[in-house]
C-alpha cells in the first residue's frame, strides 16, 4: 500500500517518518458529497463508543452506518479501496459523522487498545484496525480541524478531499503517535465520511 500510494501522482504524502499520512484532493465531486450528506442528515444518530470506554463528552457527534451494500455509497467504497490497493473484504461498513457546532470526538486512537474489554469481540470481527480513509464532504467555516498533536499537524481538508494514515508502524505495530481528534465546530457544520480496514477480512458477529 504504501508504495501504491508513493506512485500515484493524484496521492501526496503530507507526514513520513513518525507516520504515513496521506492527502487526496478532488476525490469526490460537489455534487456527490452533497448527495452522501443529504441521506447522511436524514438518518445520522448520536455516535457511539465502545462498551466500557464511555466519557461524557468525549465523542458529541452524529453518525450514520451506511449498508454494506448501499447502492449510494458502495461504489465509493470499491473506489477507497482500489486507491489505497486493500480488497474491500478487509473494511469495515462506512460510516458518515456530522458535527454542528460545538461538537467533537477528543482524542483518540483507531486502532484498539487490546487491554479494553471490547477487543475479544473485535478480535473475532477482523482484528486489528490498520489504515483510516476519512473523506470530507463539507468543511466547517470555523474549527472542526483533524489534529495530531504527536506529530504536530492539524489537517482541514477542502469539500472532496480524502485524508488517509496508517495507524500501524512499519513492523505491524500501533503507533501511538496516530493520536488524533476531530476539533470542535465553532461555526458551520463538518460532514464527513469514514471507511477503517482491517489485519484480516472484516465480519459481523451474531
Amino acid at each position: 500500500m504504501r508504495t501504491r500510494l508513493q506512485a500515484n501522482p493524484a496521492v501526496e504524502q503530507v507526514v513520513e517518518g513518525d507516520a504515513e499520512v496521506f492527502l487526496v484532493e478532488n476525490f469526490l465531486t460537489r455534487r456527490d458529497c452533497k448527495d452522501i450528506m443529504r441521506f447522511i442528515n436524514q438518518r445520522a444518530e448520536p455516535s457511539t463508543l465502545y462498551r466500557g470506554t464511555e466519557r461524557e463528552g468525549f465523542r458529541t457527534s452524529f453518525t450514520h452506518h451506511f449498508a454494506i451494500d448501499d447502492p449510494l455509497t458502495r461504489s465509493i467504497e470499491m473506489y477507497i479501496s482500489d486507491l489505497l490497493g486493500i480488497d474491500d473484504l478487509h473494511s469495515e461498513p462506512m460510516q458518515g459523522q456530522r458535527y454542528q457546532v460545538g461538537q467533537e470526538f477528543k482524542h483518540h486512537h483507531d486502532f484498539f487498545h487490546v487491554g479494553e474489554g471490547y477487543w475479544q469481540d473485535e478480535a473475532h470481527r477482523g482484528g486489528q484496525r490498520t489504515w483510516t480513509a476519512m473523506l470530507c464532504l463539507h468543511e466547517a467555516k470555523e474549527g472542526g480541524e483533524t489534529d495530531f498533536p504527536l506529530l504536530d499537524q492539524r489537517f482541514k481538508p477542502p469539500t472532496g478531499t480524502m485524508l488517509v494514515w496508517n495507524n500501524m508502524r512499519p513492523d505491524g505495530t500501533a503507533n501511538m503517535k496516530t493520536l488524533h481528534a476531530g476539533m470542535p465546530v465553532t461555526k458551520g457544520i463538518k460532514h464527513v465520511i469514514t471507511k477503517w480496514y482491517r489485519q484480516d477480512p472484516w465480519r459481523l458477529l451474531n
